[in-house]
């Protein structure tokens, strides 16, 4: 069975988590990439007000037919307590071609749930995972039991 690990990082927190990932499943990795700049604190403050508006974003075309998976773990920071425009482009754009789907987050609060849900409204289906990791876990490296855990139980359901 083929994973896909897809991910939107504006600060490289979730992309460590989605590198951990793709590492331990030994599975195809792809960045979102968006077409707005979010950097510094004027991006960052538009992309707050942009994911409280639940506006969507233009992202660059993706490399990786995700229809072609059977699992695609989808990873994204929590911004503002909502999912960041330009992962509610990829999830728009790509609901129908999901089979199975897990979820993770990077974050600085301790509420992952409103993320989890508006990210299942948009993909149509139930992940079989979910998992957070606090900014503050990445930043000293005390992920890699809560990733270790994920990727035990997604392997698992790989072989299933």
């Amino acid at each position: 069975m083929k994973a896909l690990v897809v991910f939107y990082s504006r600060t490289g927190n979730t992309r460590k988590i989605a590198e951990s990932i793709a590492s331990g499943l030994k599975c195809d990795i792809e960045e979102i990439i968006d077409t707005k700049n979010r950097s510094g604190i004027f991006g960052y403050m538009m992309a707050g007000m942009d994911s409280s508006l639940k506006k969507s974003s233009t992202i660059k075309e993706l490399q990786k037919d995700t229809s072609s998976y059977d699992l695609v773990i989808i990873g994204s920071p929590v911004w503002a307590w909502n999912v960041p425009a330009p992962l509610r482009a990829y999830l728009s754009k790509e609901k129908n071609n999901f089979k199975k789907i897990a979820f993770f987050c990077t974050m600085d609060g301790n509420d992952s749930s409103g993320l989890f849900g508006e990210m299942k409204k948009l993909a149509g289906k139930e992940p079989i995972r979910m998992l957070d990791v606090r900014s503050s876990e990445v930043k000293d490296e005390n992920y890699l039991g809560k990733v270790g855990e994920f990727v035990d139980y997604l392997s698992s359901a790989l072989k299933k």
